[in-house]
């Protein structure tokens, strides 16, 4: 783990850190759970992560949570049991039909923000978290994603924010973006008017968690709960054929060196902005199930 702290000073192998504000809240951003090996990561070690880091609220990318291609409405009930708070998603959120129809009644799951008017789904979230009015949303980059058409997002990105100010004390942004140049674009464009720009997508987690000049917390990408030994998540000779070959076949979760991965982001409760960004990886025991074929 690392932590990126605002105004710090570094002293050769060492870091004087500013002294934090004692009134913060402490958003954690799970990076993309991938297949039964992510929900097993968190199973096992999601409720001990938070003990740890003193987290107030979770927030996790989840669209790769059904075998890693989608996310299944059983499957969005169990890892709010597992204590996650929120979750998002992108351009994988509508594969499965049963979450599409549950979706205009549910009130924990976002999708991006701009897609079209139309999409089911609710775009934003407003919740209280000890005490302050927190407003959280989802985004998703213009490039990247040739099979859909979300609208610009820095078009809509002051409009979504003004708006979400009106409500709440903090903002976070969840930015779903196909390449970490228009992430960290983003991040820019929103410096000092929300708490956080964390960017998901790859599910390979980044070196580049800042405090951006004006007080955002930014990271280009907050990685994969899942196996690390692997292709995005995947069996890496499965992908290895595909590329080889060119011919399709079907991806296989991978349960080598699972981990959870993320970005644990501290607000100042007073001004709203970010203190620190911290990169974490927590590596996490857990057990391939035994294939049907192989019970006796």
């Amino acid at each position: 783990m690392y932590m990126i702290c605002a105004n710090d000073v570094p002293i050769g192998f060492f870091t004087i850190l500013r002294y934090c504000s004692i009134m913060s809240l402490k958003f954690l951003f799970l990076g993309e759970i991938t297949g039964r090996a992510g929900i097993a990561a968190l199973k096992n070690g999601l409720k001990e992560l938070k003990a740890d880091l003193g987290v107030d609220f979770t927030i996790a990318n989840a669209e790769g949570t059904t075998n890693g291609f989608g996310l299944g409405k059983a499957h969005s009930a169990q890892l709010m049991k597992l204590g996650v708070d929120l979750l998002t998603g992108g351009e994988k959120l509508y594969y499965k039909v049963d979450l599409v129809e549950f979706l205009p009644r549910c009130p924990y799951i976002l999708r991006p923000a701009n897609y079209p008017q139309g999409a089911p789904g609710r775009p934003f979230k407003t919740v209280e978290v000890k005490g302050r009015r927190v407003a959280i949303a989802d985004m998703i980059s213009s490039s990247g994603f040739d099979r859909i058409s979300p609208m610009n997002p820095f078009a809509q990105a002051p409009h979504l924010v003004g708006h979400l100010k009106e409500d709440a004390d903090i903002v976070l942004l969840q930015f779903h973006s196909g390449t970490t140049a228009e992430c960290a674009t983003m991040g820019h464009f929103l410096d000092g008017q929300v708490a956080a720009v964390i960017g998901t997508h790859s599910k390979v987690l980044t070196a580049d968690a800042m405090i951006l000049p004006k007080g955002t917390a930014f990271i280009s990408d907050n990685g994969r709960c899942g196996s690390t030994l692997s292709v995005g998540g995947f069996a890496a000779a499965n992908e290895l054929r595909k590329f080889i070959t060119a011919v399709p076949e079907r991806s296989h979760e991978a349960w080598e060196e699972v981990e959870l991965q993320g970005a644990l982001v501290t607000v100042n409760e007073d001004t709203g902005l970010a203190e620190s960004i911290e990169a974490i990886r927590r590596p996490v025991k857990v057990e391939r199930p035994v294939a049907k074929e192989a019970v006796q």
